[in-house]
């Protein structure tokens, strides 16, 4: 058997030839099969070379999930260029921090949505780099997406960038926040951004005859990898979602005869406790995939029995991993799923820093091909989590089973998951601190019901100035995504120290 492509190039071209009736993606307005999937890409390829993108450019893409984000993306990687995801929910100027950092020359931007139009809101003075805008209809017709793809002609020039793309060339970068509050561009190639989706499809058995509905965003690696790349790499149908709506969703299951739904654990307990769930046909799930979260063991349950969903996996990754690093299988039980990440897959090799010194428990370390390429320009950060034998440490702190599967204890770094995203209380701080009338302030992470967990803010307010949750929340707001906005405040005379002048955060968790 010939072995797979490991381009995206070379992935698509394959795969619309192998697939190329079949259905690669359909949303509300637009159903592509694979080789009308291949032309949108070409045609869009030859656009963004028409306006002088070249390879390894970075092209940044800030939309919600429509079928212009997955043409974009793979348009990007087909001429050699590098892409950037951005979060929907970053402001403007949080946007503006890594288009400056990434020196993108083109922007694929969202028109408006949900009522906001960040793309407009985008200061072009402070980005000499950026040359073009190209903005996508989503709530309005106010694009400029037809009027882009229709001005490349040169299919030969195109053909000839995605042949020279090479395994080991840059794929993407994807901004993980780091624990000093400012982000860090993870760079990955293009045989590390294939062959680790390609090892979670296995897991998942996944095939030509499944049906993916893609709630979790492109911008994040789990809609990025183990969505667009793994339909690409197995010829399964991706059916993305504009945002979670949990009738829409059922509905979407029922309609479309969705075999695929991952997600974090609070999508699956709405669609469970859902007043409507009965009046939907969800009997086509097969596989579901949770993580990014504590998961609870009855979670599971109700997953396999009353959704009737035949595999259900947990799996643990990190962006500087590509997005994975172990997963449970198919034939593990149900506390196993709920208690436990698996094992390794894509080749990743695991192991417990520290435990062999009389503890089971230590940080989790992963080593493998998979393991990140560095950090964007930032070679000290690098050398800090990538060591000289090539083991990454994750920060997180775990420890391992006598079956070899992995369960996360606690996090060294002080972060939080907050909706499946991601939340370094560093980042908050820092915007917290330009308050006028905050003196001192430290954030964590508390227990959600609906979104896992959600920040509050401890503060330390100057004697001579009145400060009230509402203003810090607000100013917050204005400064920080939705999902790092802290939800409560609680005022405090003094933030508990140590010598050594660092915020002991187990005390003001005691403090709750």
């Amino acid at each position: 058997m010939e072995s797979q492509p490991r381009t995206v190039p070379g992935v698509l071209d394959r795969i619309a030839a192998d697939f190329s009736d079949h259905e690669a993606l359909v949303t509300d307005d637009r159903t592509l099969t694979y080789s009308e999937l291949r032309a949108e890409v070409r045609r869009a390829a030859a656009a963004m070379v028409d306006l002088g993108v070249g390879a390894g450019d970075r092209v940044a893409i800030w939309s919600p999930n429509t079928w212009h984000w997955v043409v974009a993306c793979l348009a990007t990687q087909y001429v050699g260029a590098v892409v950037v995801p951005l979060n929907t929910r970053y402001t403007a100027s949080e946007a503006t921090d890594i288009l400056a950092r990434t020196a993108a020359p083109l922007l694929i931007g969202m028109g408006r949505f949900l009522g906001a139009d960040k793309t407009a809101e985008l200061d072009r003075t402070t980005l000499p780099s950026l040359r073009h805008v190209v903005r996508v209809p989503i709530e309005l017709d106010d694009g400029t997406w037809d009027e882009f793809v229709s001005r490349g002609v040169d299919f030969d020039v195109v053909d000839a960038r995605s042949a020279a793309v090479r395994p080991d060339d840059v794929s993407d970068i994807l901004f993980t926040s780091g624990t000093t509050g400012r982000s860090k561009g993870v760079l990955s190639a293009h045989r590390q951004s294939l062959e680790a989706p390609a090892a979670w499809a296995a897991c998942g058995l996944l095939t030509s005859a499944d049906r993916y509905l893609c709630i979790n965003p492109f911008f994040h690696n789990f809609g990025f990898k183990a969505g667009i790349l793994a339909c690409l790499q197995t010829g399964a149908t991706l059916i993305p979602q504009l945002t979670f709506d949990p009738e829409h969703a059922m509905r979407a299951v029922q309609d479309q005869r969705i075999t695929v739904l991952p997600g974090p654990p609070t999508i699956y307990q709405t669609l469970l406790d859902h007043p409507r769930r009965g009046d939907y046909d969800l009997s086509s799930l097969r596989f579901a995939v949770t993580g990014a979260a504590v998961v609870p063991v009855v979670l599971i349950e109700r997953m396999q029995d009353e959704l009737d969903i035949d595999i259900v996996l947990t799996a643990y990754g990190l962006t500087e991993a590509t997005g994975f690093g172990t997963m449970c299988r198919a034939d593990d039980d149900a506390v196993t799923v709920a208690t436990t990440c698996g094992r390794p897959i894509a080749d990743f090799e695991l192991r417990i820093d520290g435990a062999d010194e009389g503890s089971d428990e230590g940080e989790v370390l992963l080593r493998g091909p998979n393991v990140m390429l560095g950090y964007l320009d930032d070679p000290e950060a690098t050398a800090a989590a990538v060591d000289a034998d090539g083991w990454l440490h994750t920060g997180d702190v775990g420890r391992l089973d006598a079956a070899g599967n992995l369960s996360i204890t606690d996090r060294l770094k002080d972060m939080y998951i907050c909706g499946g995203f991601n939340v370094y209380p560093a980042e908050v701080e820092q915007v917290l601190a330009r308050l006028d009338g905050v003196a001192d302030s430290a954030v964590i992470g508390v227990p959600d019901e609906r979104l896992g967990e959600v920040g509050r803010a401890f503060v330390v307010a100057k004697a001579d100035r009145h400060l009230d949750e509402q203003t810090v929340i607000a100013h917050a707001r204005q400064h920080l995504a939705n999902f790092k906005t802290p939800r409560s405040v609680v005022f405090v005379d003094l933030l508990p120290r140590n010598p050594g002048g660092k915020v002991v955060k187990p005390l003001l968790r005691e403090m709750l």
